[in-house]
């Protein structure tokens, strides 16, 4: 027993038994880390899908990489980043084949009901641009959590078998040790997965104790709302009770729509303003494939009837209708109808 060698992972053990581990408030912080880098990084899939995104509160573990391994879906996609100034490391952004085929099909044109199985090199890059695009706003969430400039080079992405831990590369898998931060992934009646950061050990330790060295594992704009929804909440938590008479409806004053002289006076001071005027005879949505395949006499239907009505917009925002003229050798277009104030609130919204 005594001449007994001890195995390369006993002996890691024993030497990092000391060290590897995560603090309450290191995990907190790393979880805030998430919630709002990536907060942002789904409102930019969002956009980019044309779906409703969601990422749920995530989750923090500490994990080694075998585990890893052992324990999430085969293959899997990963986006794998740099980061190159204001932090420096590596990690993992890693979503499972079905949801990156779903978001290639939406993407590339199709409802995400029926996506390719086989992921080719279009399906690849579209999801590599939206994980892109993800991780880009992600970061930008970072520099003003951190109050830094965060730099990112442009993620690699590419599929997982996940067999073992030689498919990860040097940087993620030289400690054998990574926290994970999970999160609930949700596409608009499409997928309900999991999305998964991975972080080496001592670069999210890193993360974290850089917000920490900040004194707060949120934002400001995040504390004045849990804040105020704190005090909403504060008389029902000490068990205060309302007299059933003392309680009434909000009355609001009535909004009085007309101008006064000073405000037209500020209206004046805009009148010189240059704005863009377009006109849109119409629109269609394709497939990248489709748009690469347009040459010289090919025809693009649009989503109009012949003769129906173009649109006038201001600076992008629609705001009348009309047809198109000829005057001498010049197209212009005559207005047929405005568009109601109402309505143009509406669209600016």
């Amino acid at each position: 027993m005594a001449n007994e060698m001890l195995s390369q992972e006993e002996i890691n053990a024993l030497l990092k038994e000391d060290e590897v581990e995560l603090s309450p408030l290191e995990r907190d912080a790393l979880g805030e880390i998430g919630n709002i880098a990536f907060g942002s990084g789904s409102t930019a899939l969002s956009l980019l899908l044309n779906r409703r995104v969601e990422l749920n509160t995530p989750t923090v573990e500490l994990s080694d990489i075998g585990e890893l391994v052992r324990k999430y879906p085969k293959p899997c996609i990963a986006a794998e980043v740099d980061y190159k100034s204001g932090l420096r490391g590596t990690n993992l952004l890693m979503i499972q084949m079905h949801d990156g085929a779903v978001i290639a099909d939406l993407m590339l044109g199709g409802d995400g009901t029926k996506p390719n199985k086989e992921l080719g090199e279009m399906e690849m890059s579209a999801i590599g641009e939206a994980m892109n695009q993800m991780i880009g706003k992600a970061s930008t969430s970072m520099s003003s959590l951190f109050n830094l400039r965060v730099e990112i080079a442009p993620p690699r992405t590419r599929v997982l078998e996940m067999n073992n831990i030689e498919e990860f590369s040097n940087q993620i898998a030289k400690d054998n040790l990574v926290a994970v931060i999970y999160f609930r992934l949700l596409i608009e009646n499409l997928v309900d997965s999991k999305l998964m950061l991975v972080i080496p050990y001592a670069f999210a330790r890193e993360m974290a104790n850089t917000l920490i060295d900040k004194g707060e594992t949120a934002p400001p704009e995040s504390k004045k709302v849990e804040t105020a929804q704190t005090s909403a909440r504060q008389p029902a938590a000490r068990g205060e009770t309302r007299d059933p008479d003392s309680v009434r409806p909000i009355q609001f004053n009535v909004l009085n729509s007309t101008v006064n002289h000073e405000q037209a006076g500020n209206l004046n001071l805009l009148l010189d303003v240059p704005l863009q005027i377009s006109v849109e005879l119409g629109s269609t949505r394709m497939r990248i494939k489709e748009i690469l395949d347009l040459g010289i006499g090919s025809v693009i239907e649009l989503d109009r009837l012949a003769g129906e009505q173009v649109d006038i917009l201001v600076n992008g925002k629609l705001i009348a209708k009309g047809e198109v003229v000829v005057i001498d050798e010049n197209f212009g277009v005559k207005i047929t109808d405005i568009i109601s104030p109402f309505e143009r609130v509406n669209n600016l919204q």
